[in-house]
């Protein structure tokens, strides 16, 4: 290990002083048992049930490394609930010692004062430049980023062959003509469900990383220098999500009423639309339909240019202030910057390193996304300024008001300018 124990040193000597308290604030079932062996309570909503992502893995390699400090790992479904119940534990200094955040929940939790700050840490100065901004609040580093994963466009290869489509389509022009050949061939083109206004959202977005961001690498921050405006410089993602339905590939009042997390994905497993959008997280069960498939940067430029991929700042580790063991809870984060470490959990997600120089794995269905990423063609969601999540929910609904045509396109402008802009 790169520390010298030390750390874990420390805490086992506090811990064995008080072996017969555990954890009475912070940390939940916490605490250190008669020989010194700490127990740390790490809380997360990745680790289990459909998304595994080899944390029981590298959890059963950090227990093998520092035989003194247990894992109890605690997998709670995402979303809501995962909010719902780590909130009231914060709030009562019960919560895990390391728990999972993202950009959204690392800044809510920090300003209440419920994370450690973990800027001296080894591995903080070595996060890429453009993923920094995304762990740290006020200057401080108050969570580890795990991953920037991608989300664009997936492809059934098998259907495109029989469609004649030999490769995944890099420009805008040709994703049209490919949706074309699939129709004319009895194939459903693309599947865009849309229930909760994500994906109509997110492809927005992802039009908006190679159409907007090409032009003008800096836009967020000349948005927020109030230098830029979404009327005129995202009427082009707004007009391809219009194509998509006057062309006759996409029926927005079918998909607006299905599920993006669970039917989307089980219907394109299923085989029943030659492209889909979803995220890089997706790549590990679609494969297990066993059709090859291809995962690739949303193709939104003019003829003969290539797409910048969107990447999302994903998951991050962070440790409770409250932790009455807070030094292993270090050492457990630290564990998972190595790359040895780290590229299991990228494995399995499909996803590239948030760190300079980190170990991005790769794979044949993310070849073309970890190509545009390797060089340089990406842009980073920006959750951490005016697309947090609240303002992400607000473009997802103003969005489906004009995919069902109750609103014009200037005035969808008008209202992402303005959610976009709400502090």
């Amino acid at each position: 290990m790169k520390r010298s124990g030390r750390r874990v040193a420390v805490a086992t000597a506090a811990a064995a002083a008080m072996a017969m308290s555990l954890a009475a604030c912070g940390g939940g079932s916490s605490g250190a048992s008669g020989d010194g062996t700490v127990t740390l309570h790490v809380q997360a909503w990745k680790g289990g049930g459909a998304e595994p992502a080899n944390v029981a893995e590298i959890n059963k390699a950090f227990e093998k490394a520092h035989p003194k400090i247990k894992i109890d790992f605690e997998y709670i479904t995402a979303n809501d609930t995962y909010v719902q119940k780590l909130q009231p534990e914060l709030l009562g200094g019960k919560a895990g010692d390391v728990i999972m955040v993202d950009t959204d929940k690392m800044k809510k939790w920090g300003a209440s004062g419920y994370l450690a700050d973990l800027s001296q840490e080894s591995w903080a100065s070595k996060i890429a430049p453009d993923a920094k901004p995304f762990a740290q609040t006020d200057g401080k580093t108050l969570a580890m980023p795990m991953e920037l994963i991608g989300i664009g466009l997936y492809a059934n290869m098998n259907l495109l062959k029989k469609a004649g489509i030999t490769e995944v389509p890099a420009d805008w022009p040709t994703f049209l003509a490919d949706l074309a050949k699939l129709k004319k061939a009895g194939i459903n083109p693309i599947s865009l469900p849309d229930k909760s206004g994500w994906t109509g959202s997110s492809v927005f977005q992802a039009s908006g990383s190679t159409v907007v961001y090409q032009k003008n690498k800096q836009w967020d921050s000349a948005f927020l220098g109030g230098k830029a405006s979404f009327d005129p410089d995202w009427q082009g993602p707004l007009d391809q999500l219009k194509a998509l339905e006057d062309k006759g590939y996409v029926d927005w009042k079918n998909e607006l009423g299905v599920d993006e997390w669970s039917q989307g994905p089980q219907n394109f497993s299923a085989g029943k639309s030659a492209f889909w959008y979803q995220g890089a997280w997706q790549v590990s069960n679609v494969k297990k339909a066993g059709f090859p498939v291809s995962f690739a940067p949303w193709p939104g430029g003019a003829a003969g240019t290539e797409p910048n991929g969107m990447l999302f700042s994903g998951t991050m580790w962070a440790v409770n202030s409250q932790s009455q063991q807070g030094d292993a809870a270090r050492e457990y984060v630290d564990f998972w910057s190595q790359s040895e470490n780290l590229a299991k959990y990228l494995d399995a997600e499909h996803a590239e390193s948030p760190f300079t120089g980190g170990t991005t794995p790769e794979s044949t269905e993310t070849t073309a996304f970890t190509t545009a990423f390797k060089d340089g063609r990406y842009r980073i969601l920006p959750s951490n300024s005016w697309y947090g999540a609240t303002a992400e929910t607000a473009v997802g609904s103003k969005i489906q008001a004009y995919l069902l045509g109750k609103s014009s396109a200037a005035q969808t402008l008008k209202d992402i300018q303005t959610a976009a802009s709400a502090k």
